[in-house]
């Protein structure tokens, strides 16, 4: 059993891979619900709708949020009424996300998600972090920004001064995927908004400490592979590297896979984890992330 920590672009790019090796049925996902929110009426969970089109074959990999070949009937149509939308939603995308606000009338986040992982057909679990609404707000130069306005309205061009986010209570099944699991994977997503939202939660880093954890860095060099990632990190006070990272996980990781052009930082990662794997982590094909979830099932067996 192997549960992944997951945000909403890296990591889904490596479970791309790691679904053509593993058998769905053994792999837990817990996904972050930091910048889950209302927009144009409808509840958008980004990152899990992301990993449930991942897993579904259905995710648009140009983008990677929405759902490939999807149309624009309805967000086009908002914007010719004067109301444009902040995130541009495809009709197919609006229709998930439009059932996930009706279940949520009656059921838990949690539940919901699992009601629609299994009308698509996914055998995986997909757990939220939390079934509670969160919060987070990027203080910048500019004034304190809502996560989506920081992102997409202000593309991420303000500078960051702090990320705060409120404080929830973990989704029921997270701390049981963990501690049921053989190995846990930290995906290659953002660490700061994405990876801290989850290992924060009560209970997550005690159950982290009990199982082999090994985690991809996002970073290469001195910047993140995309987003704004680096900009958060700096903000926080963490070394914007893969031993930054490493610190941040120090106290539950094992395993760390570190870029080839990361060679020269492995004898002071040795200092922090028991061991470092070097690779290509740039998944820009299908072989290149299968590539990389076998290396990091192999780092998990060895």
């Amino acid at each position: 059993m192997i549960t992944v920590l997951s945000g909403g672009t890296g990591t889904p790019k490596l479970l791309q891979g790691i679904k053509e090796i593993v058998d769905d049925k053994d792999l837990s996902i817990i996904v972050n619900t930091l910048e889950n929110d209302y927009f144009s009426g409808v509840y958008v969970s980004a990152d899990i709708d992301t990993v449930l089109y991942t897993m579904a074959d259905m995710i648009n990999d140009e983008t990677w949020y929405g759902v490939k070949n999807d149309t624009f009937t309805t967000n086009e149509r908002l914007a010719e009424l004067s109301s444009p939308e902040l995130l541009r939603i495809g009709d197919i995308d609006r229709a998930t996300k439009i059932q996930k606000t009706m279940l949520m009338q009656d059921h838990t986040l949690e539940e919901s998600v699992d009601i629609q992982r299994r009308h698509m057909g996914i055998q995986a679990k997909i757990i939220p972090m939390s079934n509670e609404n969160s919060d987070i707000k990027i203080v910048t130069d500019i004034g304190d920004l809502e996560f989506h306005d920081f992102l997409i309205k202000h593309a991420s061009e303000p500078q960051v001064l702090d990320v705060v986010f409120s404080d929830v209570s973990p989704a029921e099944g997270v701390i049981d995927a963990i501690k049921k699991s053989d190995a846990v994977i930290i995906g290659p997503s953002n660490p700061v908004t994405s990876i801290l939202p989850i290992i924060s939660l009560e209970g997550v880093k005690e159950a982290l400490k009990d199982t082999c954890v090994i985690a991809v860095s996002p970073i290469i060099g001195n910047d993140s592979v995309s987003g704004p990632a680096s900009k958060f990190m700096n903000a926080l006070g963490i070394e914007v590297s893969s031993l930054g990272v490493a610190e941040l996980y120090k106290d539950f990781l094992d395993v760390m896979v570190i870029d080839n052009k990361d060679e020269n930082l492995k004898d002071n990662l040795g200092e922090i984890i028991n061991k470092v794997i070097i690779t290509n982590t740039i998944m820009n094909s299908l072989d290149a992330k299968i590539n990389l979830a076998e290396i990091i099932l192999d780092g998990i067996l060895q």
